[in-house]
């Protein structure tokens, strides 16, 4: 399969000009389709991805990441949808935004990546420029997926096809911070098609772009983003499991800290989703097959890991001191995804604390109106309850501080303990007088 090209092979191909931009988003997830839907004001895009259910859901202008609004998708009339790759023939950029997990072993899984690189090489001509969004080690790019499209394609990279790099910041969940709100870092793989690649960005990103020096420094900027931040969380986690042994509460210690105007406001806490709790191993490999052991990076990452162990050790504690037997104890969890108000469940920690009071052979249930009943158990294997009934249970933790717990409030949330229950908030998102502990 190979698009029609009109320039004879001998001649330097050139990447489109802007006004004959012609786009294809690979993986309309969280990253894709937002994307797909803001550069669609100002060029043609078809929205690609390998499952077919998602294709028909979008289609019907339906978005269950509930990222993008339905009047949102209806109004993006330059976007098409499809799972045939035929579709993608009349493109000239492809915008890789699949996912960039990690293994059973915490090592980097590029196989997305590669497949999706083998998907755009199939269909790569000459000119045409290949972006990834996706966030990667430094190198990854043009060690990884470079070679991959050269196979896929025929073509030679620099000469006959162009790559270049902008990594995904979203937040999913985050409606004050949308792709055109964040400034978009970008990147190309010579300083032609840099520029260009700025220009396409800076045409529909309110926020800005910034110019990087090189792929290499691009990806190197995303992977530290999320790196810095996994750092800082597993300091003030260490903190809350010194402050407990202490009998201080964090959360008050943490406020009196905040009222200097340089002191970081993070906040103890569950470190899951697609990107804190994976991209710092992603780092860490690339450093190691370079002989540096990157220490504080990985006791970080121990923290935050061990973090849905200590919580269900906190509350079994608790329930050991009000003489409640753990072994078939009921005990309600509230919340799975791996942030509030978000139904993303990618790499949720709060699995953690499921698996371990489960070990304990408590009965536990899990509660939580943001999350899709199906994926919770293809993935986790957990079905989440619907409304509890009242004094059902020994034990409610209130691991994700969705809006609408917050909303119910600690008297209610009670409601649901039997006589002499324990009301536990990780979060710290209800009264300190009103719980009987928290993180």
């Amino acid at each position: 399969m190979r698009k029609a090209n009109n320039r004879m092979m001998d001649d330097t191909p050139s990447f489109p000009a802007l006004n004959e931009t012609r786009i294809a988003v690979i993986g309309l997830g969280y990253v894709g389709l937002p994307l797909a839907v803001a550069l669609a004001e100002r060029y043609p895009v078809v929205g690609f991805d390998i499952d077919t259910r998602r294709v028909i859901e979008l289609r019907q202008g339906q978005d269950h990441t509930r990222e993008v609004a339905p009047e949102a998708l209806q109004a993006a009339e330059q976007l098409s949808y499809s799972d045939d790759i035929e579709s993608l023939l009349g493109c000239n950029v492809y915008i890789v935004t699949v996912p960039t997990p990690i293994d059973a072993h915490r090592r980097p899984d590029l196989q997305p990546l590669r497949s999706a690189s083998q998907t755009v090489g199939r269909v790569l001509g000459r000119g045409d420029v290949v972006v990834y969004e996706s966030t990667v080690y430094p190198g990854a790019t043009e060690e990884e997926c470079v070679p991959v499209l050269e196979r896929a394609s025929g073509l030679r990279f620099n000469q006959d096809f162009y790559v270049g790099y902008s990594p995904e910041r979203i937040n999913p969940g985050d409606k004050a911070h949308t792709v055109r709100d964040i400034v978009k870092v970008t990147a190309g793989s010579t300083p032609e098609v840099a520029e260009y690649l700025d220009q396409l960005y800076a045409s529909v990103i309110t926020a800005g772009t910034h110019k990087a020096g090189s792929i290499r420094e691009a990806e190197a900027a995303k992977v530290i983003e999320n790196t810095q931040r996994d750092v800082n969380i597993a300091l003030i986690n260490e903190l809350a499991m010194l402050f407990n042994r202490m009998g201080l509460d964090t959360e008050e210690v943490l406020r009196a800290a905040g009222t200097k105007w340089n002191f970081l406001p993070f906040r103890p806490g569950l470190v899951g989703g697609h990107c804190i709790g994976v991209d710092p191993y992603y780092l860490t490999h690339k450093a190691q097959a370079l002989g540096h052991h990157p220490e504080m990076i990985l006791a970080g990452r121990r923290i935050n890991d061990g973090m849905g162990a200590y919580v269900a050790d906190q509350l079994l504690r608790l329930m050991a001191q009000r003489h409640i037997p753990v072994p078939g104890a009921r005990i309600l969890v509230l919340g799975l995804t791996f942030k509030e108000n978000c139904p993303d469940l990618r790499n949720t920690r709060v699995v953690d604390i499921v698996r371990c009071l489960e070990d304990y052979q408590a009965q536990v249930d899990v509660f939580d109106p943001w999350v899709d009943s199906g994926e919770a158990r293809d993935e986790y294997a957990i079905e989440p309850i619907g409304e509890p009934g009242s004094a059902q249970y020994d034990a409610v933790l209130l691991a994700v501080a969705h809006r609408e717990f917050v909303e119910l409030g600690a008297e209610i949330l009670r409601g649901w303990l039997r006589s002499g229950g324990v009301l536990y908030d990780l979060k710290s998102a209800l009264p300190r007088e009103a719980v009987d502990a928290r993180l």
